[in-house]
């Protein structure tokens, strides 16, 4: 089959590879017809996360055909039905999957060793995202297998095109997380570092989650512009202080929710901090970038909340803890809980409140996924979301 491959640092080839095969009984594989490069996949093509090695098939967001299921798990799927797979991989019997913390699953991760000694405790194993979540292969291919294919996957009823719920898998849920665990209430300000795909779908998901006003920061035009057409208000921190703006948009208080849907590889102005980061970055005396939370610790109402969905790999540095202790503010982060959330949002996909292919900017063919590798990070040609079809 074919399949998007990792060879190294921006370094991504459409090649052939052995078609994949059921290897336990709750496996399944999957056909699969859409799948879609995320910002998560480009922390990886440029090398910033660990745990890759060369001939890893990658992505993460996808969705198909069943077309092959293991015996353990015949009584959840069926050959023929088309479900949309979620990143994270759970096996619904561990003690987190049963608190419906799926991220975390406690036996997914077949390289749960290694996770171990880096993070302390092993997260969930994760598609087509590096060997610390198991090293599994992803989902821009033509084939996948599906690991406790039973519990993860998101069964799509007829009527609704790939592009209407390709995003349950990863995006939609990630931005309707960020937004979810800030706790929203009808006074609310929210801010949003980053109008990607990611913070397109948290823009959407704050607004239907009742905020009286949301705020969206970034500065290339075609997101700010999407941004405003999701009911955001924007700041373009390339030609405005987002402190500034923030405070008048408050009156001076600051927004009581900030959100970070960037992560690691925050860009800004020549600001000081920024320039250290990159310094830093470049010496492999820092792994990530923290400007936007920075930021976000800076500008935030005391009391407030910040939300984390933005990826982050490893250490940071400069982070002004002690402005957010004496603030009290409540920092919740983590990789999404995928299906915790799927069942109301397939709903309100079924019910017109929002059709997450209001994002999709490219749609190509799987062979020209390297290309639009590089067109997606340097954000080419209007690029905000690519879908990619075997």
């Amino acid at each position: 089959m074919k399949a998007l491959v990792w060879h190294g640092t921006a370094d991504i080839r459409c090649d052939t590879v052995p078609d994949p095969g059921i290897e336990h009984p709750r496996d399944a594989i999957v056909k699969v017809t859409s799948c879609a490069i995320c910002g998560s996949d480009l922390h990886l093509y440029d090398h910033f996360m660990p745990g890759m090695e060369k001939g890893d098939i990658m992505g993460h967001e996808f969705m198909g055909e069943v077309v092959e299921v293991g015996a353990e798990a015949k009584g959840a799927l069926k050959v023929g039905e088309r479900v949309v797979v979620p990143f994270t991989i759970w096996c619904g019997e561990c003690d987190q999957c049963r608190r419906g913390n799926y991220s975390v699953c406690e036996r997914s991760n077949r390289n749960k060793a290694a996770a171990d000694k880096l993070f302390g405790h092993a997260t969930a194993g994760l598609f087509g995202y590096t060997h610390l979540t198991g090293g599994y292969a992803g989902g821009q291919a033509e084939y996948v297998r599906v690991p406790f294919a039973d519990k993860t996957h998101v069964k799509i009823p007829e009527g609704l095109s790939d592009e209407q719920v390709l995003f349950l898998g990863d995006i939609f849920p990630t931005g309707w997380q960020a937004a979810a665990q800030c706790d929203i209430e009808p006074t609310d300000t929210v801010a949003i570092w980053g109008c990607g795909p990611v913070g397109q779908m948290t823009i959407r998901s704050a607004i239907l989650l009742g905020a009286r006003q949301v705020i969206a920061i970034d500065q290339v035009p075609e997101r700010l512009a999407m941004a405003r057409a999701g009911g955001a208000v924007t700041i373009d921190f390339a030609n405005e202080s987002v402190v500034e703006r923030l405070n008048e948009l408050t009156g001076g208080k600051g927004p009581e929710k900030c959100i970070d849907a960037v992560g690691m590889e925050a860009h800004a102005t020549a600001t000081l901090d920024s320039i250290m980061d990159r310094a830093k970055q470049a010496l492999m005396l820092e792994s990530d970038r923290a400007h936007v939370l920075r930021e976000m610790m800076y500008v935030c109402r005391p009391a407030g909340t910040l939300s984390i969905p933005g990826v982050y790999g490893g250490l940071i540095d400069k982070v002004p803890f002690g402005m957010a202790m004496n603030k009290g503010l409540t920092w919740r982060m983590g990789q999404t809980h995928v299906n915790r959330w799927t069942d109301d949002l397939l709903e309100r996909i079924q019910e017109g409140q929002i059709d997450p292919s209001f994002v999709i900017t490219h749609t190509v063919k799987l062979e020209d996924g390297p290309g639009m590798y590089k067109t997606f990070r340097d954000k080419q040609d209007g690029c905000i979301k690519v879908v990619l079809k075997p």
